[in-house]
């Protein structure tokens, strides 16, 4: 039966060609909604752990016998990685029609498997809007996971159940909108990690002995009030217009952290610009605010 035809996936076979932190992970949760790994490629020691702690007695091949194996299969590999891989499997008759080709990138649609889908596979694009570990974590995490699809029309049913059978939620994502969608995850996800990293690291040299128990309640409230109010959650010196204590941060960062001093400032900028589109900053306060943001050439 074609997959598209059904609101549950049949039994299928599952191969993972990457065994990165992605992979595996999916194909355990996979594994424990009834289907079935037979195959995994690897080629770092880590991925090989990897596969061997989340996919215990499931093979370890070469990319060609995982496409061979598998009715499923999943391409977790880098995104720059990407287009060459499926090129190749492609190219050396790999892919077999009928097979499910699901890749997890976020940057791209359905488009890159092109070569793939010429060859007679059936495209999917599923993103697990998630940071991942490697670890047992990830299958639990993946409980309420929002996915970025992208599909056919006629596997959107396949898409979906797949994703809902991982325990995630679908959210369609139109092909042309795959990388603005992928720029806003990495706006909000890569870039907070670092932002928390260098707090850490800032709370460390200020002399406080538990950085992370300090932060963790303030970062959880501010998440919390951002998702449910947006900008109107905005506090803190910048939104307030102190422009003071925003210039002695700046002489504190350039004293002991110069290398945070850039982001300190454009997120500061960025923060008084949304502020001031939303009445939170007074018009009055701003200039002073502005001019103490200005970069070393007197840009604001």
């Amino acid at each position: 039966m074609n997959p598209s035809q059904q609101p549950r996936p049949a039994r299928l076979a599952v191969g993972v060609v990457g065994a990165g932190r992605v992979g595996p992970a999916l194909a355990r949760a996979l594994q424990q909604a009834g289907h079935v790994p037979v195959a995994v490629s690897g080629v770092s020691d880590a991925s090989v752990r990897r596969a061997a702690r989340l996919l215990p007695d499931v093979p370890l091949v070469p990319p060609a016998q995982v496409l061979e194996r598998a009715d499923l299969v999943l391409l977790t590999v880098p995104d720059d990685a990407l287009p060459s891989l499926v090129e190749g499997l492609a190219e050396t008759g790999a892919v077999r029609p009928g097979q499910l080709l699901v890749h997890t990138s976020g940057r791209y649609g359905t488009a890159v498997l092109d070569p793939a889908r010429r060859a007679g596979a059936l495209p999917l694009a599923l993103h697990p809007a998630m940071t991942f570990t490697g670890t047992e974590v990830d299958v639990q995490r993946l409980a309420g996971c929002a996915f970025g699809i992208t599909a056919p029309d006629e596997l959107r049913l396949a898409a979906e159940a797949l994703v809902i059978e991982m325990g995630g939620e679908p959210e369609w994502i139109a092909e042309e909108n795959r990388p603005l969608y992928h720029a806003a995850l990495a706006l909000g996800a890569n870039h907070l990690v670092t932002l928390v990293a260098q707090s850490l690291e800032l709370l460390r040299t200020a002399g406080v002995e538990r950085p992370d128990r300090m932060l963790g309640p303030l970062l959880g409230a501010a998440l919390d009030n951002a998702l449910r109010s947006g900008d109107a959650a905005l506090t803190g010196p910048v939104a307030r217009g102190d422009a003071g204590t925003v210039a002695a941060h700046v002489a504190e960062l350039r004293r002991h952290a110069p290398g945070a001093v850039a982001g300190y400032l454009a997120m500061a900028r960025t923060t008084a610009d949304r502020a001031l589109a939303h009445g939170l900053l007074k018009p009055e306060l701003a200039e002073d605010l502005l001019g103490v943001l200005a970069d070393e050439d007197g840009n604001a």
